[in-house]
């Protein structure tokens, strides 16, 4: 969390008494646009040579500023910058946006610059270099050297860009979204995205905070922050931008084909509750939806149209989304009845026909039907005519109608239009100022219902969430790749690993060794033995057949491809044949009790990335793990409740609850398993690299599981 001092740097750049600008044009025109929004403060000019600029008068140094100003824009090139920089901050300045590039961005000696750029700031609050700057809108500040579409207001949504271009565009969207804030962060060399978010949190002006993300610096730093925004009601939406790999992987185990970096920020976002966007249309359209209602207690939804064809498209588009279109209850069903006639099929979704269009009585009744079902969201699929050739007059009744219906106890009153374009932004404006939310395009809305949903599940489990562990540093730390960019092994590659990142000693254990390690921490394994090819025959006569027989060795990651397993042995001649056909791969042997009965196999796997540490994956294994792609992934601490609803999660969730009279898994003995897994990564973080356990055999209800694979790869050289 944000110190108190940097707190109070952040909100006196963002909410300035006064602002100097530093530099030509771009200063020139940051003067203009706080003019343009109505700032009430004061603002100092700063140039070596010039007078006045925009009529006000300019100062001819930091030095001979009235005081140390709030805000400062800096639009100097960029070493006058650093200089700049330097000077506010011996002077106690609150912030500075720094306009100027050549720093980080372009490698080299802009890397230098940059961390320059940083010690010169000192405790003062800096966003950039290399940005656009920030617009308050609250408070009629612009930090902003370009035009934007934004105006004045009281409350609304803020928004935070690391691309200066995105966020101009934000501000021109024509979709009735009330902007509070748009801060562009560029570099991001000083103030962190979760200390900018934590500033926000602190205006009760802001009711959402959207984010357009390509990478963050302290996963574990912003997941705190983000608790805190779910605490306290502000919801928060993420646009992550990318997907490439952020730190060394290796593809020895199936875990790395499930779980990408990408994986890792969904998994980030959905421990948070944080609401994942894909573009900027569904950015805009989910922050207005939140804006207007809020998260959501459930996600029942009903929508009605005046046509058949929006009514099913509807349908077709919340069943993927997750979304439950529940049967009308009666006592709304008798009264669209009323209001509606015989002739109208009253179901959800309802298409209410054109019988009552244009009567104001008549469509407040059936709207206040739709509202009577007390579901968590009411639609109402509206496009206007275009106001150029056409008139909007009955139009202008129906929401008239929808809007008293749901004065009088409506929930998640929404008008959607089908298209984007059809909802005209003024049209927009007038049903957000009655509670009502605006959205554009039928997919967009029903994403934004989902995602408040979400949000209201993750506040009703936020007694059981917890802030993600901070990483914890390999021992010893991994030198980078000579190229500078991570070693990677091809896939397949089963050869006993001993370098990782570029040349850092690493090794694999074998799977009997690996298995007793985690037996360790409570994970059931198979009864078993290793021995050698002479003693196989007699062991599993001891153990009792059927048996597996497997070829141990740590170069073996993937031994079923090798010809390393052989399943349901059923007699010594059997056992001596498998052995015989294997001693290729290895003199030792592994002999294990076949499972009987299997209701589902299933991975479990933990890796390491640089920047989120280790991680959990459980999806649906055995040899279909790369094929179903079937995954769900948790960031470490791992909680009992969050294994069990990743595992629900599953597409293959229907065979451990029992599908179609065949007997439900052991679930509880499952979950207890995946967290003695978890407990053995935990308590080996500083040298696991990768862990595979592929698959667990999950008996049915009361029979337990077995873990019958595991790999296991740890740093440093292996000893014995």
């Amino acid at each position: 969390m944000a110190t108190v001092a940097e707190s109070k740097a952040l909100r006196r750049l963002f909410s300035p008494r006064h602002i100097a600008v530093f530099g030509g044009a771009s200063a020139h025109e940051v003067v203009r646009q706080c003019k343009a929004l109505g700032f009430d403060g004061q603002i100092w000019p700063v140039h070596p040579t010039r007078t006045e600029l925009d009529g006000l008068p300019c100062f001819a140094s930091v030095d001979a500023l009235p005081e140390a100003p709030d805000a400062s824009f800096v639009a100097v090139p960029r070493q006058a910058t650093v200089d700049i920089v330097r000077q506010l901050a011996a002077r106690g300045a609150g912030g500075a946006i720094c306009y100027a590039s050549g720093f980080a961005e372009v490698g080299g000696d802009g890397l230098a610059l940059q961390a320059e750029l940083v010690q010169a700031a000192g405790s003062m609050a800096l966003i950039g270099p290399n940005c656009y700057g920030m617009l308050n809108y609250l408070d009629g500040v612009a930090l902003w050297p370009d035009q934007h579409g934004g105006q004045r207001q009281s409350q609304g949504v803020a928004l935070i860009t690391q691309s200066g271009n995105i966020g101009l565009n934000l501000t021109m969207q024509t979709r009735g979204l009330p902007l509070a804030y748009l801060i562009t962060v560029g570099n991001k060399a000083g103030n962190s995205m979760e200390s900018l978010v934590e500033s926000l949190l602190s205006d009760p002006r802001v009711s959402v905070i959207g984010m357009h993300i390509e990478g963050l610096d302290d996963v574990a730093a912003f997941s705190r922050v983000a608790l805190k925004a779910l605490r306290q009601g502000v919801p928060l939406v993420a646009l992550k931008a990318g997907s490439s790999t952020l730190g060394a992987q290796t593809a020895m185990s199936h875990t790395s084909s499930l779980a990408g970096p990408d994986a890792l920020y969904d998994a980030l976002f959905a421990r948070c509750g944080i609401a994942r966007v894909r573009d900027p249309a569904g950015l805009i359209e989910t922050c207005k939806f939140l804006h207007v209602h809020g998260p959501l207690t459930g996600k029942r939804i009903i929508s009605a149209s005046c046509s058949g064809g929006e009514a099913s498209l509807v349908a077709d588009l919340a069943q993927p989304r997750g979304l439950d279109m529940p049967t009308i209850p009666p006592v709304a069903d008798a009264r669209l009845r009323a209001v509606l006639g015989d002739k109208v099929n009253v179901a959800n979704p309802l298409d209410y026909h054109t019988y009552i269009w244009g009567d104001l009585a008549a469509q407040t009744a059936c709207f206040s039907g739709l509202m009577d079902c007390g579901f968590d969201a009411t639609l109402l699929v509206l496009d206007y005519p275009r106001l150029d050739r056409c008139r909007a007059d009955s139009w202008g009744t129906t929401v008239e109608a929808f809007a008293a219906a749901a004065r009088y106890g409506g929930h998640g009153a929404t008008v959607v239009a089908s298209l984007p374009e059809d909802l005209p932004e003024e049209y927009a404006k007038a049903l957000m100022a009655q509670g009502i939310a605006p959205m554009h395009g039928i997919p967009d809305c029903l994403d934004a219902i989902a995602h408040a949903a979400r949000i209201g599940a993750a506040r009703a489990r936020l007694a059981h969430l917890q802030p993600l562990a901070d990483v914890v540093p390999m021992a010893p730390a991994a030198p980078a790749a000579l190229d500078g960019s991570p070693s990677r092994l091809a896939p397949g590659d089963d050869r006993d690993s001993q370098t990782f990142s570029g040349g850092a000693p690493s090794h694999t254990l074998d799977e009997a060794a690996g298995k007793q390690a985690l037996a360790a921490f409570g994970l059931p394994v198979p009864r078993g033995q290793v021995v050698s090819a002479a003693q196989a025959a007699d062991f599993a006569d001891s153990l009792g057949y059927p048996v597996v027989v497997k070829a141990v060795s740590a170069q073996l990651a993937h031994k079923t491809e090798a010809g390393g397993v052989q399943l349901n042995v059923p007699d010594a001649q059997g056992v001596r044949a498998a052995v015989a056909r294997m001693a290729a791969l290895s003199d030792r042997f592994l002999v294990e009790q076949m499972a009987g009965q299997v209701v589902a196999e299933i991975i479990v796997g933990v890796q390491r990335d640089a920047q989120f540490g280790l991680s959990l994956t459980v999806g649906a294994g055995g040899i279909l793990v790369e094929l179903l792609q079937d995954a769900q992934t948790l960031l470490f601490p791992v909680a009992r409740e969050e294994v069990l609803h990743a595992l629900q999660s599953l597409k293959s969730w229907p065979l451990l609850a029992g599908f179609r009279g065949k007997a439900a898994g052991d679930v509880d003995a499952l979950v207890d398993a995946v967290l003695a897994i978890a407990a053995y990564a935990q308590a080996h973080g500083h040298t696991l690299l990768e862990l595979d356990v592929n698959p667990v055999l999950v008996l049915p209800a009361g029979q337990g599981v077995l873990a019958v694979d595991a790999l296991i790869r740890l740093s440093g050289e292996a000893h014995g």
